[in-house]
């Protein structure tokens, strides 16, 4: 299996990650093209240059050997002033703020399309699955063992994003006290079947401080939802709304993720740090798509997307966010900040990036090995 599932998760990887840095990417071409900046060159992927796609034009479409996303190159963006007034250096500054800015707004739009679009046409169908039963309890009665999983109640079923509709079975039957329900149960082994179950009353959940199954997570194991195969469409105006509330989501995890980052390493550089590298997005990749599928694949892309937003916002050379920073710098600085130092900065910065994901990809390998 490893020897199939290697290459199918490096191609994964490349795609996935290619596909987003280069929707980055495109976000500064347009932005540029639309501000009258004059573009020199859009690739796919990074040099050495494979192949030219297209040379009419002012602008050069190649194509790239390393597939890693791609690249746009603006007239004048290293900094140097020149004589053509549609260069990045001679933009307004509103300009190129927009210009860099672009990018970002690129994958957080591709982040909450990817949501929307699972949310609206295929999200997955999720089951709870429950390690122990209680002895004597409705669920033993009805011949339920630890191990199953519930996929309906009352022929209700849910999905990845039943959360946002206060929706799940837990809910649901303390909702069904003392009610006779059909579950809707996959069996550990496979099976599918219907089971027909009286809850406990209100009364007896009271007085025993029991479930009204009597299902429970164990030391060991904790409640699980499971994917077992199908999909089902929420209405566009519910598919909107979960995707946005995705979106700001994950984009506060993130956030809350780089907080932790800081944190932990300022408190202890050595101990393994709470975000992944190359080598890690690449494993949990493998993992979603062989054990979830390609739905679920493409939700973790629109993970992924955030992250790439988030990352090149942040104030550090030689991302988006740190290019910014220098430009309003400059502006405010003016001549005491030369070309020499600005590109210094840059290279500088790029130096600590490398160093940064050369010490996340050590703990990569530690905790999970090679894809």
């Amino acid at each position: 299996m490893d020897l199939f599932q290697t290459p199918v998760t490096i191609v994964l990887f490349f795609l996935i990650l290619g596909s987003l840095v280069v929707i980055h990417e495109l976000g500064h071409f347009v932005t540029a093209r639309l501000a009258g900046v004059r573009v020199l060159e859009f690739g796919i992927g990074f040099p050495p240059r494979a192949k030219v796609l297209r040379a009419s034009g002012e602008t050069l479409y190649t194509l790239n050997w390393l597939p890693i996303g791609g690249f746009v190159k603006l007239e004048g963006e290293d900094g140097e002033d020149t004589d053509d007034p549609r260069s990045f250096a001679n933009a307004p500054l509103i300009v190129k703020l927009l210009i860099l800015l672009a990018g970002v707004v690129m994958n957080l739009l591709a982040a909450l399309s990817i949501f929307i679009l699972i949310a609206w046409l295929a999200t997955p169908l999720v089951a709870l699955r429950f390690p122990a039963v209680e002895p004597g309890s409705p669920a033993a009665t009805a011949g339920l063992a630890a191990g199953d999983a519930i996929t309906s109640v009352n022929g209700q079923r849910y999905d990845y994003f039943s959360q946002y509709f206060d929706s799940d079975p837990v809910t649901d039957l303390r909702a069904l006290a003392g009610q006779t329900v059909v579950l809707g149960i996959h069996r550990a082994d496979g099976r599918f079947e219907d089971v027909t179950v009286t809850l406990r009353s209100q009364q007896e959940i009271d007085d025993t401080n029991k479930g009204p199954l009597g299902i429970r997570s164990t030391e060991q194991r904790q409640w699980e939802f499971d994917f077992y195969g199908g999909t089902r469409g929420h209405d566009l105006g519910s598919a909107v709304s979960i995707g946005t509330q995705e979106t700001f989501r994950w984009f506060g995890l993130i956030l809350g993720g780089l907080g932790e980052l800081g944190q932990r390493f300022v408190a202890n550089p050595t101990a393994p740090p709470p975000v992944q590298g190359p080598v890690g997005i690449a494993i949990q990749i493998r993992d979603v798509f062989f054990n979830t599928g390609p739905i679920m694949t493409l939700y973790v892309a629109g993970i992924l997307s955030a992250n790439l937003a988030l990352v090149n916002a942040l104030p550090f050379p030689p991302l988006d966010g740190g290019r910014m920073l220098v430009i309003l710098l400059k502006r405010l600085l003016g001549s005491r900040i030369s070309v020499q130092a600005e590109r210094l900065t840059y290279v500088v910065g790029f130096v600590f990036l490398m160093a940064f994901l050369v010490w996340v990809t050590y703990f990569d390998v530690i905790r999970g090995g090679a894809p």
